[in-house]
């Protein structure tokens, strides 16, 4: 088995794993199926999410009603950290590679949010969790 085949089974083993469980999925598994890292909040890797939201404009993010959601931004500053509290989302996933700044990683500790950053765009990784059992919002 050639090295892309290995990792393709790796990879599909860990999508199948995910959709068995409704939608629902832990943030270690998003973590997992993007090959993030949760740079913030790693007491709450078994905390599930249940939906997904993906925006840059912060007014968007402010429109938001749902509990146990994933906001997924590119938008890497304090104002997303402050966005996100004011709409009661305890986890964010930074696109395109984007740093948390110790500033940000600060504050999310003292809100207790979970910041995941990952090399995807924020196309790939909408679908890629899609696919993986992830519900978007709307």
């Amino acid at each position: 088995m050639n090295l892309f085949t290995n990792n393709t089974y790796l990879y599909t083993a860990k999508i199948i794993k995910c959709i068995y469980k409704a939608g629902k999925m832990k943030i270690e598994e998003i973590c997992s199926v993007l090959n993030g890292e949760l740079v913030c909040g790693s007491d709450k890797s078994q905390r599930d999410v249940t939906h997904a939201f993906a925006s840059d404009l912060m007014s968007d993010v402010l429109t938001v009603n749902c509990s146990n959601l994933l906001l997924i931004t590119g938008l890497a500053n304090l104002q997303t950290i402050r966005t996100a509290e004011m709409s009661d989302i305890d986890c964010i996933l930074f696109v395109r590679n984007k740093s948390v700044t110790p500033e940000m990683k600060k504050l999310a500790e003292e809100l207790g949010m979970a910041l995941i950053t990952c090399p995807s765009t924020m196309f790939r990784a909408s679908g890629e969790l899609y696919r993986a059992g992830m519900k978007p919002l709307f």
